[in-house]
Protein backbone atom coordinates (compact mmCIF):
# COMPACT_ATOMS: atom_id res chain seq x y z
CA UNK A 1 0.00 0.00 0.00
CA UNK A 2 2.93 2.34 1.30
CA UNK A 3 4.86 2.08 -2.60
CA UNK A 4 1.61 3.21 -4.66
CA UNK A 5 0.91 6.35 -2.67
CA UNK A 6 5.06 6.97 -2.12
CA UNK A 7 5.47 6.61 -6.08
CA UNK A 8 2.46 8.85 -6.84
CA UNK A 9 3.75 11.49 -4.10
CA UNK A 10 7.59 11.72 -6.05
CA UNK A 11 6.34 11.74 -9.59
CA UNK A 12 4.48 14.92 -9.03
CA UNK A 13 5.47 17.50 -11.25
CA UNK A 14 5.35 20.23 -8.22
CA UNK A 15 7.17 17.54 -5.84
CA UNK A 16 9.85 16.88 -8.12
CA UNK A 17 11.10 20.33 -9.24
CA UNK A 18 11.38 21.14 -5.68
CA UNK A 19 13.48 18.32 -4.35
CA UNK A 20 15.44 18.13 -7.83
CA UNK A 21 16.24 22.03 -7.17
CA UNK A 22 17.12 21.44 -3.46
CA UNK A 23 19.55 18.97 -4.27
CA UNK A 24 20.95 20.89 -6.84
CA UNK A 25 21.44 24.15 -4.51
CA UNK A 26 23.09 21.78 -2.20
CA UNK A 27 25.18 20.64 -4.67
CA UNK A 28 26.16 24.16 -5.67
CA UNK A 29 26.81 25.42 -2.24
CA UNK A 30 29.82 23.09 -2.34
CA UNK A 31 31.66 25.38 -4.08
CA UNK A 32 31.84 28.73 -1.30
CA UNK A 33 31.76 25.57 1.47
CA UNK A 34 34.63 23.77 0.59
CA UNK A 35 36.51 27.55 -0.02
CA UNK A 36 35.24 28.55 3.35
CA UNK A 37 36.73 25.09 4.84
CA UNK A 38 39.69 25.96 3.75
CA UNK A 39 39.59 29.07 5.52
CA UNK A 40 38.19 28.06 8.60
CA UNK A 41 40.77 24.80 9.22
CA UNK A 42 43.60 27.09 8.31
CA UNK A 43 44.37 24.88 5.15
CA UNK A 44 46.73 27.19 3.28
CA UNK A 45 46.60 27.54 -0.50
CA UNK A 46 49.55 25.11 -1.25
CA UNK A 47 48.54 22.23 1.28
CA UNK A 48 47.50 19.64 -0.32
CA UNK A 49 47.86 16.94 2.11
CA UNK A 50 45.24 18.97 4.28
CA UNK A 51 43.23 19.38 1.49
CA UNK A 52 42.65 15.51 1.30
CA UNK A 53 42.58 15.13 4.62
CA UNK A 54 39.70 17.70 4.73
CA UNK A 55 37.70 15.99 1.63
CA UNK A 56 38.55 12.24 3.16
CA UNK A 57 36.67 13.04 6.81
CA UNK A 58 33.82 15.00 4.95
CA UNK A 59 33.36 11.69 2.67
CA UNK A 60 33.82 9.45 5.51
CA UNK A 61 31.19 10.65 7.51
CA UNK A 62 28.76 11.05 4.83
CA UNK A 63 29.17 7.46 3.76
CA UNK A 64 28.64 6.41 7.39
CA UNK A 65 25.05 8.56 7.25
CA UNK A 66 24.21 6.62 4.04
CA UNK A 67 25.17 3.07 5.62
CA UNK A 68 22.69 3.49 8.46
CA UNK A 69 20.07 5.37 6.19
CA UNK A 70 20.29 2.07 4.38
CA UNK A 71 20.45 -0.79 7.44
CA UNK A 72 17.41 1.62 9.04
CA UNK A 73 16.05 0.19 5.61
CA UNK A 74 16.90 -3.30 6.12
CA UNK A 75 19.03 -3.32 3.12
CA UNK A 76 21.61 -5.59 3.41
CA UNK A 77 25.45 -3.87 3.70
CA UNK A 78 27.19 -7.00 3.47
CA UNK A 79 28.82 -7.57 -0.02
CA UNK A 80 31.03 -10.54 -1.55
CA UNK A 81 34.52 -10.55 -2.04
CA UNK A 82 34.13 -9.50 -6.11
CA UNK A 83 31.59 -6.99 -5.71
CA UNK A 84 33.73 -5.54 -2.96
CA UNK A 85 36.65 -4.99 -5.14
CA UNK A 86 34.29 -3.05 -7.73
CA UNK A 87 33.19 -0.86 -5.24
CA UNK A 88 36.54 -0.06 -3.63
CA UNK A 89 37.24 0.86 -7.51
CA UNK A 90 34.53 3.23 -7.47
CA UNK A 91 35.61 4.60 -4.18
CA UNK A 92 38.94 4.99 -5.26
CA UNK A 93 38.28 6.66 -9.23
CA UNK A 94 34.71 8.15 -7.88
CA UNK A 95 35.70 9.84 -4.42
CA UNK A 96 39.36 9.67 -3.72
CA UNK A 97 40.87 10.16 -7.45
CA UNK A 98 38.15 12.62 -8.26
CA UNK A 99 38.42 14.89 -5.40
CA UNK A 100 42.06 14.93 -5.37
CA UNK A 101 41.78 16.83 -8.43
CA UNK A 102 38.62 18.88 -7.44
CA UNK A 103 39.98 19.83 -4.01
CA UNK A 104 43.20 21.26 -5.49
CA UNK A 105 41.61 22.86 -8.33
CA UNK A 106 38.67 24.97 -6.30
CA UNK A 107 42.18 26.22 -3.95
CA UNK A 108 43.85 27.75 -7.15
CA UNK A 109 40.29 28.73 -8.99
CA UNK A 110 37.39 30.93 -7.92
CA UNK A 111 34.31 29.44 -7.00
CA UNK A 112 32.67 30.72 -9.92
CA UNK A 113 34.75 29.92 -12.34
CA UNK A 114 34.43 26.18 -11.05
CA UNK A 115 31.25 26.05 -10.77
CA UNK A 116 30.92 26.82 -14.51
CA UNK A 117 33.98 24.57 -15.54
CA UNK A 118 32.65 21.99 -13.29
CA UNK A 119 29.62 21.24 -15.57
CA UNK A 120 31.75 20.05 -18.49
CA UNK A 121 31.56 16.52 -16.82
CA UNK A 122 27.71 16.55 -18.09
CA UNK A 123 29.11 16.51 -21.62
CA UNK A 124 32.34 14.22 -20.94
CA UNK A 125 29.42 11.92 -20.02
CA UNK A 126 27.42 12.26 -23.34
CA UNK A 127 31.04 11.82 -25.27
CA UNK A 128 32.33 9.28 -23.42
CA UNK A 129 28.33 7.34 -24.05
CA UNK A 130 28.54 7.50 -27.16
CA UNK A 131 31.80 4.86 -27.70
CA UNK A 132 30.80 2.88 -24.63
CA UNK A 133 27.03 2.65 -25.37
CA UNK A 134 25.62 1.64 -28.92
CA UNK A 135 21.83 2.64 -28.00
CA UNK A 136 23.28 6.20 -26.93
CA UNK A 137 25.27 7.72 -30.01
CA UNK A 138 25.59 11.65 -30.65
CA UNK A 139 22.61 13.28 -31.86
CA UNK A 140 22.89 16.53 -33.38
CA UNK A 141 21.04 18.37 -30.21
CA UNK A 142 24.14 16.53 -27.91
CA UNK A 143 26.62 17.42 -30.66
CA UNK A 144 25.60 21.33 -30.67
CA UNK A 145 25.34 21.06 -26.59
CA UNK A 146 28.75 19.91 -26.27
CA UNK A 147 30.19 22.77 -28.68
CA UNK A 148 27.97 24.99 -26.69
CA UNK A 149 29.39 24.21 -23.54
CA UNK A 150 32.35 23.86 -23.75
CA UNK A 151 32.44 27.33 -25.77
CA UNK A 152 31.23 28.83 -22.48
CA UNK A 153 33.70 27.63 -20.71
CA UNK A 154 36.24 29.18 -23.03
CA UNK A 155 34.51 32.52 -22.04
CA UNK A 156 35.01 32.27 -18.72
CA UNK A 157 38.49 31.75 -18.90
CA UNK A 158 39.90 34.59 -20.82
CA UNK A 159 40.84 38.12 -19.78
CA UNK A 160 38.37 41.06 -19.66
CA UNK A 161 40.69 42.51 -23.03
CA UNK A 162 40.01 39.13 -24.64
CA UNK A 163 44.02 38.73 -25.53
CA UNK A 164 45.11 36.28 -23.03
CA UNK A 165 43.33 32.91 -21.95
CA UNK A 166 43.61 32.95 -17.84
CA UNK A 167 44.09 29.31 -17.26
CA UNK A 168 46.03 27.02 -15.08
CA UNK A 169 46.61 23.30 -14.69
CA UNK A 170 46.44 23.37 -11.16
CA UNK A 171 43.42 25.61 -10.74
CA UNK A 172 40.74 25.25 -14.06
CA UNK A 173 42.54 22.14 -15.64
CA UNK A 174 42.59 20.17 -12.30
CA UNK A 175 38.63 21.24 -11.93
CA UNK A 176 37.62 19.85 -15.77
CA UNK A 177 40.07 16.55 -14.73
CA UNK A 178 37.74 16.40 -12.54
CA UNK A 179 34.89 16.04 -13.81
CA UNK A 180 36.25 13.90 -16.66
CA UNK A 181 37.20 11.45 -13.67
CA UNK A 182 33.59 11.75 -12.24
CA UNK A 183 32.15 11.08 -15.53
CA UNK A 184 34.11 7.83 -16.29
CA UNK A 185 33.93 6.59 -12.71
CA UNK A 186 30.08 7.27 -12.89
CA UNK A 187 29.59 5.28 -16.37
CA UNK A 188 31.45 1.99 -14.24
CA UNK A 189 29.49 2.70 -11.20
CA UNK A 190 26.24 2.56 -13.35
CA UNK A 191 27.22 -0.77 -13.98
CA UNK A 192 27.87 -1.48 -10.36
CA UNK A 193 24.78 -0.69 -9.58
CA UNK A 194 23.05 -3.02 -11.34
CA UNK A 195 23.96 -5.55 -8.54
CA UNK A 196 24.27 -3.34 -5.49
CA UNK A 197 21.48 -1.01 -4.15
CA UNK A 198 22.55 2.53 -4.96
CA UNK A 199 22.20 3.62 -1.64
CA UNK A 200 24.73 0.76 -0.16
CA UNK A 201 27.20 1.21 -3.50
CA UNK A 202 27.56 5.02 -2.33
CA UNK A 203 27.45 4.89 1.21
CA UNK A 204 30.67 2.62 0.67
CA UNK A 205 32.61 3.79 -2.00
CA UNK A 206 31.91 7.36 -0.36
CA UNK A 207 33.39 5.72 2.79
CA UNK A 208 36.10 3.78 1.20
CA UNK A 209 37.41 6.89 -1.13
CA UNK A 210 37.18 8.95 2.15
CA UNK A 211 39.23 6.44 3.90
CA UNK A 212 41.77 6.74 0.89
CA UNK A 213 41.92 10.20 0.80
CA UNK A 214 43.27 10.49 4.74
CA UNK A 215 45.12 7.95 4.73
CA UNK A 216 46.84 9.81 1.83
CA UNK A 217 46.79 12.87 3.38
CA UNK A 218 48.34 11.76 6.65
CA UNK A 219 51.34 10.21 4.62
CA UNK A 220 52.56 12.84 3.11
CA UNK A 221 52.03 15.22 6.25
CA UNK A 222 48.41 16.92 6.40
CA UNK A 223 46.45 17.74 8.93
CA UNK A 224 43.15 19.07 10.07
CA UNK A 225 43.52 22.25 12.90
CA UNK A 226 41.13 24.65 13.79
CA UNK A 227 38.17 23.01 15.07
CA UNK A 228 35.84 25.87 16.36
CA UNK A 229 32.26 25.67 16.29
CA UNK A 230 31.70 27.47 13.06
CA UNK A 231 34.09 24.59 11.36
CA UNK A 232 32.78 22.00 13.20
CA UNK A 233 29.45 23.37 11.68
CA UNK A 234 31.09 23.34 8.17
CA UNK A 235 31.64 20.05 7.84
CA UNK A 236 28.53 19.07 9.40
CA UNK A 237 27.26 20.94 6.30
CA UNK A 238 29.24 19.16 3.58
CA UNK A 239 28.43 15.92 4.97
CA UNK A 240 24.25 16.17 5.43
CA UNK A 241 25.66 17.92 1.64
CA UNK A 242 26.39 14.88 0.55
CA UNK A 243 24.34 12.46 1.83
CA UNK A 244 20.81 14.76 1.69
CA UNK A 245 21.40 15.38 -2.08
CA UNK A 246 22.22 12.13 -3.22
CA UNK A 247 19.42 10.00 -1.38
CA UNK A 248 17.02 12.51 -2.63
CA UNK A 249 18.49 12.59 -5.91
CA UNK A 250 17.97 8.61 -6.32
CA UNK A 251 14.64 8.74 -4.84
CA UNK A 252 13.37 11.03 -7.77
CA UNK A 253 15.58 8.57 -10.21
CA UNK A 254 13.15 5.78 -8.71
CA UNK A 255 10.21 6.72 -9.37
CA UNK A 256 10.62 9.05 -12.64
CA UNK A 257 12.47 8.75 -16.01
CA UNK A 258 16.41 9.97 -15.52
CA UNK A 259 15.80 12.56 -18.22
CA UNK A 260 12.59 14.20 -16.66
CA UNK A 261 14.88 14.43 -13.62
CA UNK A 262 18.66 15.40 -15.10
CA UNK A 263 17.45 18.03 -16.58
CA UNK A 264 17.92 19.80 -13.68
CA UNK A 265 21.67 19.40 -13.84
CA UNK A 266 21.53 23.41 -15.34
CA UNK A 267 20.92 24.53 -12.23
CA UNK A 268 24.04 23.53 -10.22
CA UNK A 269 26.16 26.11 -12.11
CA UNK A 270 23.29 28.43 -11.99
CA UNK A 271 23.83 27.79 -8.07
CA UNK A 272 27.26 27.54 -7.73
CA UNK A 273 27.80 30.73 -9.61
CA UNK A 274 25.44 32.59 -7.47
CA UNK A 275 26.34 31.19 -3.86
CA UNK A 276 30.45 31.69 -4.77
CA UNK A 277 29.66 35.33 -5.83
CA UNK A 278 27.63 35.93 -2.27
CA UNK A 279 29.63 33.89 0.27
CA UNK A 280 32.95 34.52 -1.68
CA UNK A 281 32.54 38.37 -1.96
CA UNK A 282 33.69 37.14 -6.03
CA UNK A 283 32.80 39.00 -8.69
CA UNK A 284 29.96 37.28 -10.71
CA UNK A 285 28.88 40.54 -12.57
CA UNK A 286 31.64 40.30 -15.08
CA UNK A 287 30.08 39.86 -18.54
CA UNK A 288 32.28 36.81 -19.31
CA UNK A 289 30.46 34.83 -16.57
CA UNK A 290 26.95 35.79 -16.83
CA UNK A 291 27.96 34.70 -20.93
CA UNK A 292 29.53 31.47 -19.98
CA UNK A 293 26.87 30.71 -17.50
CA UNK A 294 24.40 31.10 -20.33
CA UNK A 295 26.08 29.06 -22.74
CA UNK A 296 27.20 26.38 -20.28
CA UNK A 297 23.35 26.23 -19.09
CA UNK A 298 22.06 26.46 -22.82
CA UNK A 299 24.61 23.42 -23.74
CA UNK A 300 23.28 21.14 -21.07
CA UNK A 301 19.58 21.60 -21.68
CA UNK A 302 20.54 21.28 -25.30
CA UNK A 303 21.97 17.61 -24.22
CA UNK A 304 19.38 16.76 -21.73
CA UNK A 305 16.45 17.80 -24.03
CA UNK A 306 17.24 14.76 -26.49
CA UNK A 307 14.41 12.68 -24.73
CA UNK A 308 11.14 13.81 -23.57
CA UNK A 309 9.27 12.78 -20.15
CA UNK A 310 6.65 10.79 -20.27
CA UNK A 311 4.26 10.05 -17.73
CA UNK A 312 5.20 7.02 -15.09
CA UNK A 313 2.82 4.31 -14.77
CA UNK A 314 1.64 3.82 -11.55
Amino acid sequence: MNRPSSASFFTSRKVVFLLASLCCLLWGSAYPAIKNGYALFHIAADDIPSKLVFAGWRFIFAGLVLLAIAAVGKKPLRLDRPTLGQVTLVGLTQTSLQYVFFYIGLAYATGVKSSIMNATGTFFSVLLAHFIYKNDRLSFNKALGCVVGFVGVMVVNFSEGLLSFDFTLLGEGFVVIAAFVLSAASIYGKKVSQRVDSVVLTGWQLAIGGLALVLIGFAAGGALTGFTAKSIALMLYLVMLSSAAFSLWTILLKYNRVSMVTVFNFMIPVFGTALSALFLDENFLEWKNAAALLLVCWGIWLVTKEEKPVPVMA
